[in-house]
This record gives C-alpha cells, sequence and structure tokens, in this order.
C-alpha cells in the first residue's frame, strides 16, 4: 500500500544510510522497523497524578478536543 510519512530528517537520512548498508530499499527498512517496534509488547502505563488549580475555567473560544488551535493560541510554530 502507498502512503506518505512526515519523518525527522535524520531518521530519514539513517534509514536511507541502513537501507543502503544492507542492499535493500528504504520501505523494507522502515516495514521492519515498523513490524519489531509494534511486535514488542507495550510497558505498563504509570499513573500520573495531576496537580490542578481552581479558576473559572477554560477561556472563551479555547476548545480542548483541538489540538491544532490549542498549538495556534499557545503559538506553535510548526
Amino acid at each position: 500500500m502507498r502512503t506518505t510519512l512526515n519523518l525527522d530528517d535524520q531518521l530519514l537520512i539513517s534509514a536511507k544510510h541502513r537501507a543502503v548498508e544492507e542492499s535493500v530499499s528504504l520501505a523494507r527498512v522502515i516495514e521492519r522497523a515498523l513490524r519489531e517496534s509494534l511486535a514488542k509488547p507495550r510497558a505498563a502505563r504509570e499513573t500520573i497524578r495531576l496537580i490542578t488549580a481552581s479558576g473559572s475555567g477554560v477561556k472563551p473560544g479555547v476548545d480542548l478536543d483541538n489540538s491544532r488551535s490549542l498549538l495556534d493560541i499557545m503559538g506553535d510554530p510548526s
């Protein structure tokens, strides 16, 4: 199946080097890494206690279910 991925530049360079070293395609290197990662059992999740503060709640116009708008509000350049 054909798909598009956005990968970290250094990760892609490393994967391309591995493909050349092993004389296989880049897709094969990525497939193998993904299979190995998915085959590992998930680590038990640690319970995290959040510290909260009282107040009037979320500011008007802030949608906590919309991560893109939250990043925009926080000024994230990506």
